[in-house]
């Protein structure tokens, strides 16, 4: 079904969708986050590193087009692409007022070579108006937002300072869908003091909801966060390489075979990763879930039961 994998991939998805690979250009359009700036607190998440999650976006001193120029270039190396999608990865893409939100991602949205429009953002930084203009974006091209759910547990969610509720996070995900907007949640395993159902039960809550596709992400220890400080001083569990992958079967035997996977894994700057340092070797990882997923005979979608309520009606989520 999915070119002979066992689950969803974000490449099959591409090549159903628009007939070839896409690039992915990292972006930074220098906002940044009720988080950060005092709003809601400063420092971030505490797992947040200093580049807000952008660690791998074009440098925010350039102009919109010199970045996507340099992030092409960064790219080429691996491989051609003729189109992109442009994701704006860095802090919260859509902190500011609808004007100037228009005035970065109107252009970039009308370049012939974006297929697809992507934006990393928090559920309570989508006001009336700015919803509007994703909509109206989404008249020119494909948009995806990205919301950080990292996960449904609320006693976790304090402890990292996501700073809102589930039901935000909801409400968010009927806001977009309703006008047609797709919806990517990241989830994170391995935060600390969640057992591996807590993990499963934040992959069971996002099952039942209207997404369109998942990043599941490791946590990683990051130097100069707070998480790193936490760690250093209680050592909290850090999961292994074969934890990790038998954690991503189970997930991805609960998600419904609909959803698209578009990251099981995740990568932390080399520089700044204190833990687990098996993150490193990435093909290593995918490998060992690939075995893993192979050896319990478990593919996307085996255990989940029931489609979705708000499949076709978001009336419990308003």
């Amino acid at each position: 079904m999915w070119d002979g994998m066992r689950y969803h991939t974000l490449a099959w998805e591409l090549k159903q969708r628009f007939g070839e690979r896409l690039g992915k250009l990292s972006l930074d359009g220098g906002f940044t986050c009720p988080n950060r700036d005092g709003t809601l607190g400063r420092g971030g998440c505490i797992f947040c590193s200093a580049g807000g999650s952008g660690d791998f976006s074009a440098p925010a001193a350039l102009s919109p087009d010199e970045q996507i120029e340099y992030a092409k270039a960064h790219i080429a190396a691996r491989y051609q692409s003729s189109r992109y999608i442009l994701y704006y990865q860095a802090y919260t893409g859509t902190y500011a007022d609808a004007d100037r939100l228009r005035s970065i991602y109107m252009p970039a949205a009308l370049r012939p070579e974006t297929a697809v429009l992507s934006i990393g953002t928090r559920p309570d930084c989508l006001p009336e108006d700015v919803l509007a203009l994703l909509e109206e974006l989404r008249a020119v091209k494909p948009v995806w937002i990205e919301l950080g759910l990292q996960t449904s547990r609320e006693e976790t969610a304090r402890f990292i300072r996501r700073g809102y509720t589930d039901d935000v996070f909801e409400k968010a995900v009927y806001e977009l869908k309703r006008r047609g907007i797709e919806v990517i949640v990241h989830l994170i395993m391995g935060l600390p003091g969640e057992t591996k159902n807590d993990m499963l039960n934040s992959v069971r809550y996002i099952a039942q909801l209207p997404v369109d596709g998942v990043k599941l992400q490791l946590l990683h220890v990051l130097k100069g966060t707070d998480l790193y400080d936490i760690w250093q001083r209680d050592s909290f569990h850090v999961l292994t390489m074969e934890e990790y992958a038998d954690i991503i079967a189970d997930a991805l035997a609960l998600l419904p075979p609909r959803v698209t996977i578009h990251r099981l894994t995740g990568d932390g700057p080399a520089d700044l990763l204190a833990a687990p340092l098996w993150s490193r070797d990435k093909r290593r990882v995918l490998n060992t879930i690939s075995r893993t997923l192979k050896s319990r005979d478990l593919q996307q979608g085996k255990y989940f039961q029931t489609e979705s309520k708000y499949e076709y009606g978001f009336d419990d989520i308003k």
